[in-house]
C-alpha cells in the first residue's frame, strides 16, 4: 500500500501511533478541529512582509543584523516558493512506498545550500522547550529539499511572534529566533517508522489520548446517557 504523508499527519504518529494507524488503514480519521482566523491571517500577512523584502535584496528586521544572518539572504526565487508554500502542491517526494509533501513558509540562502524558516504566532512567549515540538516537522522539510536535489544546512530556524504591547495604537510583537537541529538522519528515522507502524498491527490505546478513550467508550456504550428532565437540571 502506497501512504500519503505530510508533515502535520505524521506529526500525529508521535502523539498516538494508534490514531495514525487507524487514519492510514481504515476510515476512522480524527475530526479537524476549527482553526482560528487569526493565525491564519498572520500567516498571510509574515509571507508577504518577507516577501517585500525578498524583492528589495534584503532581510527583514527581524532578521538583519543578526551574528547568525551574516553572508545569508532571502531565497530569490518567489514564483518557486510560491508553489512550495501552496498546500495543493508544497514540495513533494514520490517514492514506491509513500509520497511525502509539504509546505514551506520562507528559506534562506548562504552559499549554495539552503536554510527553511518557519514562522510561528503564539498568544504568548516561548518556553524552553517549545521549539523541541517542531523539530520533526522541520526535518521533514529539509529532507524534501535534499530528496529534491537541493543543498541544504543541518539545522533551521524557527521564527516566533508573540504580542508584545501596544504603542500609539500599534501592536507591537516580540520576536524569537530559534535554531534547530533537522539533520536528514531524523527524517529518515521517522518515515522509517512510520512505515513499520502502519505495515504492523494496530498498535495499543494511547495512555491520555482522549480521542481513544472516546472511540472506546462508543465502543463499550458507556458514553453519558441524555439526561431526561427540566434544562435547569444540566
Amino acid at each position: 500500500m502506497k501512504y500519503k504523508f505530510s508533515p502535520s499527519q505524521i506529526g500525529l504518529l508521535k502523539e498516538c501511533p494508534k490514531c495514525f494507524w487507524l487514519h492510514y488503514n481504515t476510515e476512522i480519521i480524527r475530526p479537524r478541529g476549527i482553526f482560528p482566523s487569526l493565525p491564519s491571517g498572520m500567516d498571510r500577512i509574515l509571507k508577504e512582509h518577507f516577501d517585500s523584502f525578498t524583492r528589495k535584496g534584503e532581510l527583514p528586521p527581524e532578521l538583519d543584523g543578526r551574528e547568525e544572518m551574516k553572508n545569508v539572504k532571502l531565497f530569490p526565487d518567489l514564483k518557486l516558493l510560491e508553489k512550495w508554500r501552496s498546500n495543493y502542491t508544497g514540495i513533494q517526494y514520490d517514492t514506491e512506498r509513500f509520497l511525502l509533501k509539504g509546505a514551506i513558509d520562507a528559506l534562506l540562502l548562504k552559499g549554495k545550500k539552503l536554510i527553511v524558516l518557519d514562522y510561528k504566532t503564539r498568544g504568548y512567549p516561548v518556553k524552553d522547550d517549545t521549539h523541541v515540538h517542531y523539530i520533526e516537522q522541520q526535518a521533514l522539510y529539509n529532507y524534501l529539499l535534499r530528496k529534491n536535489g537541493y543543498e541544504t544546512e543541518d539545522f533551521s530556524y524557527l521564527l516566533f511572534y508573540h504580542p508584545d504591547k501596544v504603542v500609539d495604537n500599534v501592536f507591537i510583537f516580540h520576536r524569537d529566533l530559534i535554531k534547530i537541529n533537522t539533520h536528514n538522519r531524523i527524517a529518515e528515522e521517522l518515515l522509517k517508522r512510520a512505515l513499520e507502524v502502519l505495515d504492523g498491527p494496530m498498535p495499543k490505546e494511547t495512555e491520555g489520548c482522549e480521542y481513544c478513550r472516546y472511540r472506546e467508550s462508543k465502543i463499550t456504550g458507556e458514553t453519558k446517557k441524555e439526561k431526561p428532565g427540566n434544562l435547569l437540571d444540566y
